[in-house]
């Protein structure tokens, strides 16, 4: 029998070995004849019949409409699509910072710059944080894991600057690592527990984002499970519910009193109230005034999410680089610029993005892709190729268990830490020592209709022939 086996082995690797050498001599024939017979097909069938037919389809149609809509074919449900519009969104790239070069000068890299800042200014306990940038509401269990919220919360820490809780579950060890926590107060069941709101630093109703609008969403428990059910007090067979009012026949005036209730609560830390930026945003400002918010949150259309309807992400709303330009004008035309603080965010995703933004009067931004990104870095290996590699992060994710805490904190921790240097590079090269000297007077475009639209120099100039 031993000696059977040592045949039978032996005539395995003889074949393989005579099979590999073919593969060598032939490869050049055999591709050839590939190509022969495939060539042929593809050149005398008719177009109905031909493959190629997918080449002018996708082109008509679009890979991710051609995506989208055998989707929803197959399962007949409404659709949602992960991290926001896909739509080119007029943005921030046409616009350029004035340097400092002859008068005034640069500022020297050996002098410190500050970029501090205070949110809700006239608030009896403002927000001071350290730097510019804040980690936007990316909530537990509804869409991130644990591992990388206390991730998030430690990089916000180390580096001196808020988190968002999102609209998901509160954790314990979250708040415990956490900084300057901002408690997101959303149209849900949980995360209303007296003590985290007495907790919180500063407190953000939300009323929309600039994916989903005002809108509201269900999820399953086949799609929320584990430790966020117990902290969101669901039952094991309960749906998720983010509803959209906080009152039954809602008004303003009921969002007034809510304003004054949770002002009350936390004896005075800023009360803000995020909204998607929508073509009445000046109205709807007005109507955040009127609330007596501190703090007014907006978020461009070009803003991400888990997961929203493509016709709400990509048929609604306006720009972020449109909102920040109207928000800023009419705060400043109710001379609120100084009482009310400015938070932008959507679609902002490198230094100068938020920069810009800032120069534009915005007096902080949030951060969620570019933060996402940050937070998995090279841990998105564990998921690709065959998985996206948000599946490393979401807390429903196929590798979220295989995520490092530890190491996720000091990506993002770098990125912050990077982007602000970057942000302090910029402003020394316009001859400022402070965020607070930045204004729109800093910045010009060589797009026309960008530098009307702005009230920014256009940077052509027509020679008169003089």
């Amino acid at each position: 029998m031993p000696i059977m086996l040592s045949y039978i082995t032996f005539g395995i690797v003889a074949f393989l070995l005579m099979a590999f050498l073919l593969l060598i001599i032939g490869w050049r024939w055999m591709m050839k004849q590939i190509v022969k017979q495939v060539g042929k097909i593809i050149f005398t069938d008719s177009y109905q019949e031909n493959i190629i037919e997918l080449l002018p389809g996708l082109k008509h149609m679009g890979i991710q409409n051609t995506l989208e809509n055998n989707l929803r074919a197959e399962t007949g449900d409404l659709l949602n699509r992960p991290l926001g519009s896909s739509k080119s969104w007029p943005h921030f790239d046409p616009i350029t910072f004035i340097p400092a070069q002859t008068t005034p000068f640069p500022v020297s890299t050996e002098e410190e710059v500050d970029v501090s800042v205070t949110i809700g200014p006239k608030a009896k306990k403002p927000m001071k944080i350290k730097i510019p940038l804040m980690i936007g509401g990316m909530a537990y269990g509804v869409a991130l894991s644990e591992k990388a919220r206390v991730a998030l919360a430690t990089a916000a820490n180390n580096i001196g600057t808020a988190i968002n809780s999102g609209e998901g579950g509160i954790l314990s060890e979250e708040l415990n690592e956490a900084g300057k926590f901002i408690l997101q107060f959303s149209k849900t069941e949980w995360g209303k527990d007296e003590q985290i709101i007495k907790r919180a630093d500063m407190i953000e109703i939300k009323l929309g984002q600039g994916a989903k609008l005002g809108m509201g969403s269900k999820i399953s428990p086949k799609n929320l499970t584990g430790k966020a059910r117990k902290i969101m007090e669901l039952q094991e067979d309960e749906d998720a519910i983010i509803h959209e009012h906080f009152f039954d026949d809602q008004t303003i005036k009921d969002l007034k009193e809510l304003v004054d209730e949770l002002r009350s609560l936390t004896d005075g830390v800023p009360i803000g109230v995020k909204i998607g930026a929508g073509g009445k945003i000046e109205e709807d400002i007005d109507h955040l005034l009127e609330m007596g918010v501190d703090v007014i949150a907006i978020d461009g259309a070009q803003a991400a999410t888990h997961s929203s309807p493509p016709i709400l992400a990509d048929d609604f709303g306006i720009p972020t680089l449109h909102a920040v330009v109207r928000a800023s004008n009419h705060l400043k035309r109710r001379k609120m610029q100084k009482r009310v603080s400015l938070i932008i965010s959507g679609g902002l995703l490198v230094p100068g993005h938020f920069l810009k933004v800032l120069a534009l009067g915005a007096d902080a931004v949030y951060l969620g892709s570019a933060i996402l990104f940050a937070l998995s870095h090279t841990q998105v290996t564990r998921a690709m190729p065959f998985e996206p590699p948000t599946q490393v992060v979401w807390h429903e994710g196929k590798f979220k268990n295989q995520f490092n805490m530890e190491e996720g904190a000091k990506t993002t921790e770098k990125f912050l830490s990077a982007s602000t240097e970057e942000i302090k590079i910029a402003l020394r090269a316009m001859g400022k020592r402070s965020l607070s000297e930045l204004s729109r007077n800093d910045l010009t475009s060589y797009d026309e209709l960008t530098a009307k639209m702005i009230g920014i120099p256009y940077t052509f100039r027509p020679w008169n022939g003089g």
